[in-house]
């Protein structure tokens, strides 16, 4: 039968759909209330450093992820998807509530590295989950499916983020967005388990089970036991590694800087106010919920027309590669009006998610199942260190260009950074693989 009767693999993808929502929601809080942890002293007392004191709060959280990056991918591997993931976002819960007991900067800076680490895990954990419920040819849609759940989670942010922090102090903020994962987890350990434990159960029926191991790929063993062991340390031998690692350390930042400087960026251009800017940002992520979607789609629909995977994938991911181009007109366009600003970097990001959608599927392309997760955290530990790089200049820029009188400028030299990021990445990768052929772990 080449048809699955049953589509249980769907419910996987819509819990990791909002996982990744309320990871997205938790790290997105401290951007929308700077002006509340400004005032509130968590920035310091000398406004002239507070930019570059919110770009350390930044950084100290991407230290975090990028460090939990490389232990939580090995700990998902080792210890399996439903305990590993579980732990992971127990973790980040309760590291975002802590966040409304700070009290100065260093306090605030801890929360930021106690969130950071195990929001980590989101990203292998996801990556796995897909890798082990879907084939290769239905992985990109699932991906894109799940990591879209970022966008949802940024459209939610500000909107009921300022609304709390008005209503119920900004402490409380935090608290209740923290509180939202620990409900997921209740529905995790319900509904999850590997694609065997659901056959034996009864879950699925045996012709979606053969149509989600059609690749003929390593799987677990019936009983649900681990993957054969291998070494993490020769997966850095591999040029398939280090062309995700580049690819994710080359464009990874983008979407930390679109994260963590949007809000600000409207205010400080076009004098927007808290409860103003939230109509812009949760259109920017409308859009890229789209972006998301349409990135996973796309190869599929080649790939159903007969085009190689490998082809179908490269294809895509340089069309995607193309469109963040248009933000080296953006500070032009929005001199004429602001919302043709907003749409040019709505454009942009739903390129990084249609993009992201794919470079996170190569790596269940050209690896075995047993280390997507741990390939996934070396690349997301690369996108980390990215995104620390690009808000340490960004801090230092903003702050240089407005004593200077003239904040724009620092954002044209970001925003230019950001343009050609995924037209290089997309180069080296296809120098360093020419094809995502499957490695053979030793």
């Amino acid at each position: 039968m080449t048809k699955p009767l049953t589509n249980y693999r769907w419910t996987i993808c819509a819990l990791v759909f909002f996982a990744t929502t309320i990871n997205n929601l938790d790290r997105q809080v401290v951007s929308l209330l700077k002006p509340n942890l400004e005032a509130a002293g968590l920035f310091g007392a000398d406004p002239a450093h507070y930019e570059s004191t919110y770009a350390n709060i930044v950084i100290a959280f991407q230290l975090g992820f990028a460090s939990g990056m490389l232990i939580l991918g090995r700990v998902i591997d080792k210890f399996g998807t439903k305990i590993g993931y579980a732990a992971s976002l127990l973790g980040w819960s309760l590291a975002a509530i802590a966040h409304a007991f700070a009290r100065t900067p260093f306090g605030f800076g801890v929360a930021r590295v106690a969130l950071g680490v195990p929001e980590a895990g989101n990203y292998p954990g996801a990556i796995k989950t897909t890798a082990e419920w879907f084939p290769k040819k239905e992985r990109a849609l699932a991906t894109g499916i799940s990591i879209s759940g970022t966008n949802i989670g940024a459209i939610i942010a500000p909107i009921v983020v300022p609304l709390i922090a008005v209503s119920m102090g900004w402490q409380w903020a935090f608290i209740i967005t923290g509180a939202i994962g620990l409900v997921w987890l209740i529905f995790w350990q319900v509904l999850y388990d590997t694609p065997e434990k659901k056959l034996a159960q009864g879950r699925i029926s045996q012709s979606e089970y053969n149509h989600i191991i059609s690749d003929k790929e390593d799987t677990v063993a019936a009983d649900g036991s681990a993957f054969k062991k291998f070494n993490w340390f020769k997966l850095l031998t591999y040029r398939q590694t280090w062309a995700f690692f580049i690819g994710k350390f080359l464009t990874d930042p983008v979407w930390w800087f679109i994260l963590f400087w949007l809000p600000a960026f409207l205010k400080e251009q076009y004098g927007l106010t808290d409860t103003h800017v939230s109509f812009p940002i949760a259109l920017v992520y409308t859009m890229t919920t789209i972006g998301s979607i349409f990135g996973g789609w796309l190869p599929k629909r080649l790939i159903e027309r007969g085009m190689d995977a490998n082809k179908a994938r490269k294809r895509a991911m340089f069309i995607f590669a193309l469109f963040p181009l248009s933000v080296l007109t953006v500070q032009y366009a929005g001199s004429f009006n602001m919302w043709y600003a907003v749409i040019i970097i709505g454009i942009a990001g739903s390129a990084h998610q249609a993009w992201s959608a794919n470079i996170f599927t190569t790596v269940s392309d050209m690896f075995p199942k047993r280390a997507v997760a741990s390939v996934t955290g070396i690349g997301g530990m690369a996108g980390a260190v990215g995104g620390i790089l690009i808000s340490k200049s960004a801090g230092l820029l903003f702050d240089h260009y407005k004593a200077a009188g003239d904040i724009r400028v620092g954002y044209g030299i970001i925003f230019m950074i950001c343009a050609t990021a995924y037209i290089i990445a997309w180069v080296i990768m296809n120098l360093l693989v020419p094809k995502f052929k499957t490695v053979e772990l030793e």
